[in-house]
Formats: C-alpha cells, structure tokens, sequence
C-alpha cells in the first residue's frame, strides 16, 4: 500500500475511534494529522476533515441506532442542529475569507482552551 494510503487510513481509524468514544469531531485528530502529515494547507484540511466527518458521523449514529441503547436525545438533536447546520454554513464561508495562517492560529486556541477546559473539570 502506498504512504498516503496508510496514513489517511491510519488518521480514520484513530480519529474515528476518537469520535466514536469521546464525541470529538474528528478535526481535532484529522486537521493536524492532514497538515502535518500530508502536507495540506489549513483550508484543505478543515474541509477535508468535515467531510470524512459527515461519514464517520452517519456510522457511529446508525449503530447507536440499532443498538436500541436510546442514547440519542433527539430532542436535544433537533435544536443544537438547527444552530450547527446555519452556523457551519457561515462558517465555512468565513473559513474561506481568512488566511491560512489565521486560520491556523484560530484551531491552535481552540484546541488549547477546550483541552485546558476538560482537564481542569471535574
């Protein structure tokens, strides 16, 4: 198998796995991997990594789904979804507007405020 295909797969069973047990996005595992490892400017990998997401996303759903586990609030779906799906619309618009560089900066807060956040909680 080729580089590139071990490591996009290696980067989805790392990030899915994540995903499915932690309910992170995957971008925080997939975005750095696409850039570090792959070479891809921020924008590329943002969007790449929203996409594989939708996916990963559909996946772990259906099975928990099927499970008959009921671990899916869909009341709590329906509203914070209603906000996600017009906020990740502007978004990506304004993801597009901002510099690589920018946008850069803007993930690395992020991961870091968030991080700090879950470390400190208790």
């Amino acid at each position: 198998m080729g580089k590139l295909l071990l490591t996009c797969l290696l980067v989805g069973v790392v990030a899915g796995l994540a995903g499915a047990l932690c309910g992170v996005g995957g971008g925080i595992i997939m975005v750095p991997a696409f850039v570090l490892m792959l070479g891809m400017t921020q924008k590329t990998a943002v969007a790449t990594s929203l996409a594989v997401v939708v996916v990963s996303g559909l996946s772990a759903t259906a099975n928990n789904i099927t499970s008959k586990s009921n671990l899916i609030d869909w009341k709590i779906v329906g509203i914070t979804a209603l906000g996600a799906v017009v906020a990740a619309w502007y978004g990506s618009d304004l993801m597009r507007s901002l510099s690589n560089q920018q946008l850069t900066k803007i993930f690395g807060v992020l991961m870091i405020v968030v991080g700090a956040r879950m470390l400190i909680m208790k």
